[in-house]
């Protein structure tokens, strides 16, 4: 991850659960067997050039496993 989250995610909500996930089979073989959900939120982070900006955020989610393979989906601080 290029980037650090800064406080809580906000706004949080799922989006994709379960066969809904194109990326399923991949999740499982690499990080086990879960409720996988794919979630997307609004944070502040801190990008890898020490600069803080507001963005949209998603992740891969599972009980017992946690938040996996942050990425930024947009900016809202533009």
């Amino acid at each position: 991850m290029d980037f650090e989250i800064i406080g809580n995610i906000r706004q949080a909500e799922t989006f994709a659960r379960g066969s809904g996930i194109r990326e399923l089979p991949r999740l499982r073989k690499i990080y086990g067997i879960g409720n996988w959900r794919k979630r997307k939120g609004m944070a502040s982070i801190r990008l890898a050039d020490g600069s803080l900006r507001e963005a949209e955020i998603h992740w891969y989610e599972a009980t017992g496993i946690g938040k996996l393979e942050f990425k930024i989906k947009r900016y809202l601080d533009t």
